[in-house]
């Protein structure tokens, strides 16, 4: 079996701006001044630096701006390896599974190779240099990213934004040079862990599987499989197979007529995988077992689910030409609500600590995708792992973003080699349901007057890429994708899928109710974080007031310091959409804050109910975002120390797979409808009243087909009256709420506030009194 030797945990780390000293290889280091300090892998290097008290805390106050010193500095890290387990002429890999970034290697001071890629493993062969029980030093160089930046070649035909030029040519985390939700944080660092792999001559080298037909009475799976055998065993290899679901179960061994090849096996009344809120997210545990003869050469574990997955998406969607943008998984409509996933932190070697509690939440939520937006790195299998078990679908962005990239053939040639990496390593876990092959870059194009369809990269980079090595899969070239015949139409509206941000006004303005796309793969407003929050991660006396407050600027985000920063219009922006509401700009921190997280919390709900009573013109919400990656005020519901706002609450009600809603007035009333997106058809009853008078205005029994939109009645309701509506329905015994904000701005801030405490109360209530706390 294939042994695995950890080298994580403490290394020794040496830095001084780069060309500073002469020092080009690993033995020049012992001539070198400085002191090292200790370095942690997985680590970066700032937080190595803060843990060695050179380095204030950079997620409090203005101290981020402090990293930006060490941009231009070059990184050395250090460590001893002994290997005490048999090597025999066994193939050893040294497998770097993250570095940050620009990147050389030796082995005892002799070179092994180069990586440039900070979201890609890194393997290096090292057979015959390790010897048991001996030891040997491991030395990795890394470069500035920034300098390595400046080295390169700028075309017109590439363009980013002003904060973050360095992205276009380094393959790293685009957030990192700075963006509106994640400060400028141009890390180094052994990121992810790095290990000594020990081979065996006969393995399972590669697997990958398939689902050909999925339905409840029968599903086909294909297996491709690659092997490494010696030559003298390739007569009598066998493959054996052991799939088990429950009571569902396949066993099955097959001969081998060479290493590579692929079969087909057909499961009997399978436990299909479902996304959540449609069933079961079922997992077989496959088995594959190497044989020669009876001896068993190698065997390895797998969960895979049996789904099929569709996208149902045509190029434009107008009047004349009415489109779709459809997710079907095992041949089923699947409304999509859900969320977009944005880094978890801003040094990514801590997202490991942060994966499961954040999927907690988004499974809470009621989340059946989640999107892995295209400016942050690409997850681990823990986070697919996770995605997995609770039936979340995943729609993977490549990692460019809001920018338009070069066309150069060694970037592409970057690109294929980064995509077949990635495509190659996720491509079995069934909740992958989408590769898009960016994040807004063909906005950017158009943007710029020029025709994102001469996007190489997208079109046929990433396209090609996929064909070969994951063909079964969806693929979309961009977020939002700008087909020929959109580009010519000129006109937002025509896209089947588009991100709704616009001013960012009233969130039931004109720009929101009347969006004619199908699909929204962003959709976002903000909310204030806690008070407790804000005191963690502000300095006493910059708390309060919010208006020109360089701090609450600083963590708005501004990825640079002064009055020329792209993104210090979102302090005001969140006060704005105060005062949209209510008509005030509060004067007390307290009210301010309980005034932005209810503002968001309608606003989301709205959102998602908006395409929920729309079923099926509109087809899915990913609205921005789940959690924030650093301390700020931002659209996340969830803030970086887990701090829950009011929309959180909001939405989870909103998310419920079957779920009463009241829509907006027209012809002097309002009507109530019932939303299931489920497999099973539901009855129950229901009741809706004012939270004022108690008075009922609505109330009966119903009856919802499965994955079905009803209309349970009208209520009486002209446009000019202020109230609150109560909800409550109860399905087999067990109660749900939801509530509805009748009329339109401003509203009494104080009375909302005697209206929040009746929210709360509904069935999946919170505490009303621990909002804004």
């Amino acid at each position: 079996m294939t042994r695995t030797i950890d080298l994580d945990g403490q290394w020794t780390l040496y830095y001084f701006p780069q060309g500073e000293h002469q020092i080009s290889e690993p033995a020049q280091l012992q001539t070198f001044s400085m002191q090292p300090i200790a370095g942690q892998v997985p680590g970066n290097v700032e937080l190595d630096l803060v843990e060695a008290g050179l380095l204030p805390d950079p997620y409090v106050g203005d101290n981020i701006y402090e990293l930006q010193q060490y941009e231009t500095y070059e990184w050395w890290y250090e460590r001893e390896l002994q290997v005490d387990v048999p090597i025999g002429s066994r193939r050893i890999e040294l497998i770097f599974h993250g570095v940050d970034c620009m990147a050389a290697y030796w082995l005892d001071n002799e070179l092994i190779g180069h990586s440039d890629n900070m979201l890609i493993e890194h393997r290096f062969d090292v057979s015959g240099r390790i010897k048991q029980g001996q030891k040997h030093k491991l030395t990795i160089r890394i470069r500035s990213a920034v300098i390595e930046a400046m080295s390169k070649r700028y075309d017109p035909s590439s363009r980013a934004m002003q904060t973050n030029y360095e992205q276009l040519w380094i393959r790293k985390a685009p957030h990192m040079y700075g963006w509106d939700i994640m400060p400028r944080a141009v890390s180094a660092g052994l990121w992810r862990s790095v290990e000594l792999v020990v081979h065996e001559a006969n393995e399972i080298d590669d697997l990958y599987f398939t689902t050909v037909e999925a339905t409840e009475r029968h599903a086909v799976v294909q297996l491709f499989y690659q092997m490494r055998a010696e030559p003298r065993r390739l007569r009598n290899l066998q493959l054996k197979i052991t799939a088990v679901c429950g009571s569902s179960r396949y066993e099955q061994t097959y001969p081998l007529r060479f290493t590579y090849g692929h079969l087909r096996f057909a499961i009997p009344n399978p436990s299909l995988w479902w996304p959540r809120g449609y069933g079961e997210a079922a997992l077989y545990e496959v088995t594959t077992e190497l044989l020669s003869g009876e001896e068993v050469l190698d065997t390895r574990v797998d969960h895979i689910g049996i789904r099929t997955v569709e996208l149902i998406r045509t190029d434009i969607s107008t009047i004349e030409h009415p489109g779709q943008f459809m997710f079907k998984v095992n041949g089923v409509p699947i409304l999509i609500k859900g969320s977009n996933w944005v880094p978890l932190d801003m040094f990514h070697s801590k997202d490991a600590d942060r994966v499961a509690e954040a999927i907690d939440l988004a499974v809470d939520l009621n989340c059946n995708m989640l999107r892995c937006w295209g400016g942050s790195v690409y997850e681990d299998h823990d986070f697919f792992d996770l995605c997995d078990r609770n039936g979340i679908l995943v729609w993977q962005d490549f990692a460019m973003a809001c920018a338009m990239y070069p066309q150069d053939p060694a970037f592409q040639e970057a690109l294929r080699k980064e995509a077949e990496v990635i495509v190659r390593k996720l491509r079995n876990h069934p909740s992958l349901a989408i590769w898009c092959g960016d994040n807004e870059c063909d906005d950017s194009f158009v943007y710029t007057g020029l025709d994102p369809n001469d996007n190489v990269l997208t079109r046929k980079v990433l396209p090609d890429v996929l064909f070969q090595h994951d063909p079964y899969r969806p693929y979309v070239p961009s977020s939002p994708y700008i087909s020929p015949e959109a580009y010519r139409l000129k006109n937002e509206d025509a896209y089947p899928e588009r991100h709704l941000w616009g001013a960012r006004d009233y969130f039931k303005s004109s720009f929101y109710s009347m969006a004619r796309s199908h699909f929204a793969g962003e959709m976002g407003y903000h909310g204030c974080t806690s008070l407790s929050s804000i005191r963690k991660y502000i300095e006493e006396e910059h708390v309060w007031p919010w208006k020109d407050n360089e701090q609450w600027v600083t963590h708005a985000t501004a990825p640079v310091r002064g009055p020329d920063s792209a993104f210090r219009y979102r302090v005001q922006l969140m006060a704005d959409q105060i005062n949209e509401l209510f008509g005030q700009y509060p004067e007390r921190i307290e009210d301010f804050i309980i005034a932005s997280q209810i503002s968001q919390a309608e606003a989301k709900k709205y959102f998602i109910e908006r395409v929920r009573m729309r079923k099926w013109h509109t087809t899915g919400v990913l609205w921005w975002n789940l959690i924030d990656g650093w301390p700020q005020f931002s659209d996340a519901v969830v803030d970086y120390y887990y701090s829950k706002k009011l929309a959180y609450h909001y939405i989870k009600r909103a998310q419920q797979p079957i779920c009463i809603m009241v829509d907006e007035p027209d012809s002097w009333h309002i009507r109530v409808k019932v939303g299931n997106d489920s497999n099973q058809a539901a009855n129950g009853t229901f009741r809706v009243w004012d939270a004022d008078s108690s008075e009922t205005l609505l109330e009966g029994p119903f009856e919802i087909e499965a994955n079905g939109l009803g209309d349970l009645g009208a209520i009486r309701a002209p446009r000019s009256q202020q109230r609150l509506l109560l909800i409550r329905w109860e399905i087999d015994g067990i109660e749900y709420g939801n509530h509805y904000l009748q009329g339109t701005p401003g509203f009494s801030y104080e009375q909302y506030k005697s209206w929040l405490e009746k929210i709360a109360l509904l069935p999946q209530g919170f505490q009303a009194d621990e909002v804004g706390v």
